[in-house]
Order: C-alpha cells, then sequence, then structure tokens
C-alpha cells in the first residue's frame, strides 16, 4: 500500500485529525471517491478477528473488575491461568482506542503464558470505551494526564493487594499504552520489567529513576516514533539502565495489531511476542 495513505492513517489515528478532513485528504491519494471507501476497511481495525484465544478458554478465567484510582473507579478485565498458584502480575495497556477486544485477546495471551495479566480501561474516568473507535480517541483528548498516570500507578497497588499475586510485576504496552509503559518505569519502583511496542520515550531527565528492565520493539516505517530513540537510547546506556531495543525493518507502526491488516506484520509480531515473553520469563521468574 502507498506509504503515504499509511502515514496519513497514522495522522488520522495520533493526531486530531477529524474523519472528514481525513477522507478528504485520503480521496486526493487516491483519486476518487470509491478509491477512498475501498481503501478504508483495509486500514481500519476489525475486531470480528481480535480473539485468537476465546473468552471461555477453559485453560483461564477471566473477568471485569474495578479498583481505586485517583478520585476515580478504574474498570479493568483480568485474565489469569486456572490453578491456585501465586503468580507474577503483568499490566497490559491499551493502544488509543481504548480497551478494546483485541487487548482483551492479548490479555489472555499472558495469561496463556503464565501470568495475571490486568488491562486497565484508561477512559474509566470518562465512563469507559466506548464501540465508536473515533469517540474513544478523542476521548483521549480529555484526560487529565498526571490523573491518568496516577490510575496506572495504582493498578499495580490493586494486584499486590490480589491473594493470588506473588508481588512480581510486569507491563506490556502498545503505541499510546507503550508511551505509558515508558512512563510507569520512572514512576513504579517495584517494576520489574516493561515492555514498550512503539512508544513515546519518557523524558530522558527522568531515566535515571527508572528501576526495570526495558524490552523496547519498534518498526521500521514508524518515522514518528522512532525519532525519540537516539536520545533515550543514550540516557539510558548513561543511566546504565538494563535495556533490549529491536527495531523491524520494513514494519509499520501497530505491526504487532492482528485487528489492523495493513499495518499487522505477522512475522515481526510473532518474533516480538516472542521475545516479549522470554523477557517476562527471565525477569518475573
Amino acid at each position: 500500500m502507498d506509504q503515504r495513505i499509511i502515514n496519513l492513517f497514522d495522522e488520522f489515528t495520533h493526531k486530531p485529525l477529524g474523519r472528514e478532513e481525513f477522507m478528504t485528504r485520503l480521496k486526493a491519494i487516491t483519486g476518487s471517491t470509491a478509491a477512498a471507501m475501498a481503501i478504508l476497511p483495509l486500514l481500519e481495525v476489525n475486531y470480528a478477528k481480535a480473539a485468537t484465544i476465546p473468552d471461555q478458554d477453559d485453560r483461564i478465567i477471566t473477568d471485569r473488575i474495578n479498583y481505586d484510582g485517583d478520585g476515580t473507579t478504574m474498570k479493568g478485565y483480568v485474565a489469569r491461568p486456572k490453578g491456585d498458584a501465586k503468580l507474577p502480575a503483568v499490566v497490559v495497556i491499551h493502544e488509543n482506542r481504548g480497551l478494546n477486544p483485541h487487548i482483551e485477546d492479548v490479555a489472555r495471551r499472558v495469561a496463556l503464558a503464565g501470568y495475571i495479566a490486568l488491562a486497565p480501561d484508561a477512559l474509566s474516568p470518562l465512563g469507559g470505551t466506548p464501540a465508536d473507535a473515533d469517540r474513544a480517541r478523542d476521548m483521549f483528548q480529555k484526560l487529565d494526564a498526571p490523573k491518568n498516570l496516577r490510575n496506572f500507578v495504582l493498578a499495580f497497588d490493586y494486584l499486590g493487594r490480589r491473594s493470588d499475586c506473588n508481588g512480581k510485576f510486569g507491563t506490556v504496552g502498545f503505541c499510546w499504552g507503550g508511551g505509558m509503559v515508558n512512563q510507569l518505569a520512572v514512576n513504579v519502583p517495584a517494576l520489574k520489567a516493561a515492555v514498550a511496542f512503539y512508544g513515546r520515550q519518557a523524558d530522558v531527565a527522568d531515566v535515571p529513576k527508572i528501576k526495570a528492565a526495558l524490552q523496547l520493539h519498534y518498526a521500521g516505517m514508524d518515522d514518528r516514533i522512532n525519532a525519540g530513540i537516539p536520545a533515550y537510547e543514550e540516557a539510558l546506556k548513561k543511566s546504565s539502565i538494563s535495556y533490549e531495543l529491536y527495531q523491524y525493518e520494513g514494519a509499520q507502526h501497530a505491526f504487532h495489531n492482528d485487528t489492523a491488516p495493513t499495518r499487522y506484520n505477522e512475522a515481526a509480531a510473532k518474533l516480538a511476542w516472542e521475545r516479549t515473553l522470554a523477557f517476562f520469563s527471565k525477569k518475573l521468574a
């Protein structure tokens, strides 16, 4: 697909670009309304393909929970293996479309790997993630950034109070959630393993505060996010932070999201996920 279309969709996804303007620009690239409408389903996510692991899988237990946030009640989706073992916990953080079926499926993948997976809904203070992805994206502009960060920090307090948690914590996030992972690495001293997929980097001035080991996954074609890599990596090295950094050549932003047909890259996604689980296995043992 024309890289201009991918870049335009990335702008639509991550900047306050309305659907009307997006469609106008898409038509200009494709040459007609008909061509733009034919391309659109290839760009937008298809949650019908989200469940690689059914919610009713008999190897796991799933639940919808609430926990105390910063002056609000946070909603979350929990998945864990069946059994009575006390397990490490991993906070799974969604993209800027909120807690949707894809991220719930990722939480189930984490659970099958042997962890308690908690996927909080960042939009809980605003009523929770709506079905309309455009509306969900717009709602992110209304979040109070310091309180939003605190709401995710408090997820670890909730997990620490669970009788089935052994007190070892990791996190993995994608896009907006990848940026949040980097923020949590700065702000949660108890965090042992933080995996960020194509996420905005933490402020280099805050890097010395990081106690967690980091694993960072970037897409080769993601110029917007990749611009921050050199300064972040330099700061990590200067502060002797344990980290792994991988860049997947030819991959687009959101390459791990298998409900996004034009950006999903099966080979890169599979390799990155294998690396993620191996990292958790090592750091949360």
